[in-house]
């Protein structure tokens, strides 16, 4: 069994060191499900097979040492040390294998859970939904908010509720599913969204916006057109790159392309069913769905709602729209 597990640790800390040199594409949510069976196993193993026979051994131990301890008194021997509390210690430790892996189940499963289910921790890398989230700002995503799903296969299994125009989304990255994104939830299956010389429409309605005092901000120490966005339902903070034209250089082949007109204005797309259409709040400086297409249902992660942590600016906690 020792060098089984040594076996088994060495391939999950290969996994690990190799999606962190980019040599494979890992997956983090399949790596919590292999370790939550693997140290499933062994936490049963050790609960009804292994625990048992070092229980037993110790009492064994006690056992003899009680019978020796009688028969050197039959002998007339009386100050004997059989103090064995130390050898029965021994006897009941577990070993290195097992507290590496029945040891470490009832966190790993813990974490598999939470963030299977309930809410997942996710840190912003970048600028792309400034001025709503700061680089290093560290977010809950709620995972049961769109509906209860399957971890690894991500089978949804309650409707939940659903997703709204100006949400803010966690999803995967539809052309590198191992990657998460965030952005906003600007249409829904079946919207006609229109983004033309830097103005929003949905559905031949443009949406209202209100000035607001320039932004500076501060990743790149520039000033940007400030606009306040109002989404059914929603209000939100928008940054604008004047300097930057329209047009949208360099979109991809993605699927449904053909639902999308291109021009030297920016975009018009029609969202597909089933698909949602994302963008980032710093309009020019964010990868979104101009550039790679729809977000399918089937890629949802959660509603990210609240930033728990920024070791930058603490005033940065607190919830968001």
């Amino acid at each position: 069994m020792p060098i089984l597990t040594a076996i088994i640790l060495a391939a999950f800390g290969g996994y690990i060191a190799g999606w962190y040199l980019d040599v494979i594409e890992g997956n983090f949510a399949l790596l919590l499900f292999l370790a939550s069976v693997v140290t499933g196993i062994y936490w049963l193993a050790e609960r009804f097979h292994f625990l048992p026979q070092r229980q037993a051994a110790a009492a064994r131990l006690q056992a003899e040492t009680v019978s020796r301890r009688e028969e050197l008194q039959r002998m007339g021997i009386e100050k004997v040390d059989t103090d064995t509390r130390e050898a029965q210690q021994k006897l009941l430790m577990q070993p290195w294998w097992l507290d590496w892996t029945a040891g470490l189940f009832p966190v790993i499963v813990t974490v598999f859970l939470l963030r299977s289910f309930l809410f997942e921790p996710f840190k912003i890398p970048s600028g792309s939904m400034i001025p709503t989230l700061q680089i290093g700002d560290l977010i809950l995503v709620n995972k049961f908010h769109y509906g209860i799903r399957l971890p690894v296969a991500n089978t949804k299994l309650t409707a939940g509720t659903p997703v709204q125009r100006g949400d803010v989304m966690v999803f995967r990255y539809p052309p590198k599913p191992s990657v998460d994104y965030i952005k906003r939830v600007v249409g829904i299956p079946g919207d006609e969204v229109a983004y033309l010389n830097k103005k929003l429409t949905i559905n031949d309605q443009p949406v209202a916006s209100e000035a607001l005092p320039d932004y500076f901000d501060e990743s790149v120490m520039r000033y940007f057109r400030h606009e306040r966005e109002s989404l059914p339902g929603k209000n939100h903070e928008i940054i604008i790159d004047s300097e930057r034209p329209g047009f949208i250089a360099g979109a991809d082949e993605f699927p449904f392309r053909d639902q999308c007109r291109y021009s030297v204005e920016g975009v018009v797309c029609k969202v597909p069913e089933g698909h949602y259409f994302m963008m980032g709040d710093n309009r020019d400086n964010s990868l979104d769905s101009r550039y790679w297409g729809f977000v399918p249902d089937k890629n949802i992660v959660g509603k990210a709602f609240f930033v728990w942590m920024n070791f930058g600016n603490f005033k940065r906690i607190g919830s968001f729209d």
